[in-house]
């Protein structure tokens, strides 16, 4: 029973994220209620559970660890304190849907109702596209030719937030449309495929898009991996090339025919040329100044303590509510001690995947395609955070920690446990 209620709860964090906008007492509302429904059940539970503790664990307690002592040498104390406590329930809500994600029927439910979720938002983004809609602030350089096309925003209210916020969906709906069991939902999966990537690419989000650029020929090379022993002779010596090569040529045709899309593209490598571009490095260069400043601890968690930090480093007419990078954004919060413990866990996220894929491959366990998905979806949001911070928004904070529980939990399972699975995924 009790597993039954923290899945609701696991539920209700992931869905309603990008129908609520900026409520953010209503967010914090239900991140408290995860939190403490997590210690509650987790402190009176007698039932047997899967506890084996990863290194990814280990990794974030660390990460939590260097954020409090970023923290108490911090200073502004209070705004950095808020950003501790904020971290503090995201990490909860990771546990709590970590242990959910590790009963196979509550991981294929949390991956389908996020999957709907980004579907209904990503037909409302298609909708403001063809009909048109005022935007909400000017995300298009004034002077480009683009200037008056409308991009995507759906209910998020932001382009580069919509466009990570439905990054992930589009390979964990390719990977849906070979996973599902009937032809109905695996056609329903196809069309979430072609509504979500042309969503995203109609947001004229550069980031993402070069996430999923490198995202979707990954799990081109990853699926060919899982496939290869049951290949012909003649493509395992050649799919790989021909992938490689067919992904590179349609890029390119697509880059030379698509005016908007040519020129969004070449915009990336105007450097100051792009008022987007030019904002940016203004950013980080009072970033970096602020980093030398306090290399060891930096100046504490959240985005409370950047904002009262970054106006002393400033350009005149470059104000920023972040560092435009997340590797950035540790490095100013955290210092070198947190970011470390950061890139730590990132290794060992991806390490961890990797042998549980190896494992799954050699098992036949269809499992091991959904894992292909999530890791692959992590390794886009990461590219796209390399240029923005979107990845701190809660819409998206919350899908990360479900792509991040989704490989923690595989670990945490008994081998022997997925025998169980029947090695089918079901749509539920």
């Amino acid at each position: 029973m009790g597993d039954r209620i923290i899945g609701l709860f696991a539920h209700r964090s992931v869905c309603d994220r990008p129908f609520v906008g900026t409520a953010t007492a209503y967010i914090g509302l239900i991140e408290v209620g995860c939190a403490g429904f997590w210690l509650l059940l987790t402190l009176s539970d007698d039932a047997p559970q899967p506890s084996k503790i990863s290194p990814i664990h280990g990794l974030l307690a660390l990460y939590w660890l260097s954020a409090g002592l970023s923290t108490a040498f911090s200073p502004v104390k209070k705004e950095a304190i808020s950003g501790l406590l904020e971290l503090s329930l995201y990490l909860i809500v990771f546990a709590l849907i970590e242990r959910t994600v590790r009963f196979k029927r509550w991981r294929d439910w949390l991956i389908v109702v996020y999957l709907v979720a980004a579907f209904v938002v990503s037909l409302y983004g298609l909708r403001q596209c063809i009909f048109g809609e005022k935007p909400l602030a000017t995300w298009v350089d004034p002077e480009s030719s683009l200037a008056n096309v409308t991009r995507a925003f759906s209910y998020l209210g932001n382009p580069n937030l919509l466009a990570a916020y439905i990054l992930p969906a589009v390979p964990l709906s390719l990977a849906a449309t070979f996973l599902w069991k009937s032809w109905g939902t695996r056609v329903l999966a196809s069309v979430m495929f072609a509504v979500n990537t042309l969503c995203l690419i109609l947001t004229l989000c550069r980031g993402a898009w070069i996430g999923l650029a490198v995202a979707l020929p990954l799990m081109g090379v990853l699926c060919l991996y899982w496939f290869l022993p049951r290949l012909p002779v003649f493509w395992r010596i050649w799919s790989f090339p021909v992938l490689l090569g067919g992904g590179t040529a349609v890029l390119a045709i697509a880059i030379l025919l698509i005016p908007p899309l040519r020129e969004r593209v070449l915009s990336i490598f105007l450097s100051r040329g792009d008022s987007s571009n030019n904002f940016r490095i203004n950013v980080w260069d009072a970033v970096n100044r602020m980093i030398r400043d306090r290399p060891i601890t930096g100046i504490g968690p959240g985005h409370d303590a950047f904002n009262k930090i970054y106006p002393l480093y400033q350009r005149p007419k470059f104000s920023a509510l972040s560092a435009y990078s997340i590797y950035l954004e540790h490095l100013v919060e955290f210092g070198i001690i947190g970011f470390t413990c950061f890139m730590a866990f990132l290794v060992a996220l991806f390490q961890q995947g990797w042998v549980q894929i190896q494992r799954f491959r050699m098992e036949q366990n269809t499992e091991g395609l959904w894992l292909i998905a999530v890791l692959v979806s992590i390794c886009g949001l990461l590219i796209h955070s390399t240029v923005d911070t979107v990845l701190y928004r809660p819409q998206v904070f919350t899908v990360w920690w479900l792509l991040v529980a989704i490989v923690t939990s595989y670990f945490s399972l008994n081998p022997s446990k997925f025998g169980q699975n029947n090695n089918q995924t079901e749509i539920l």
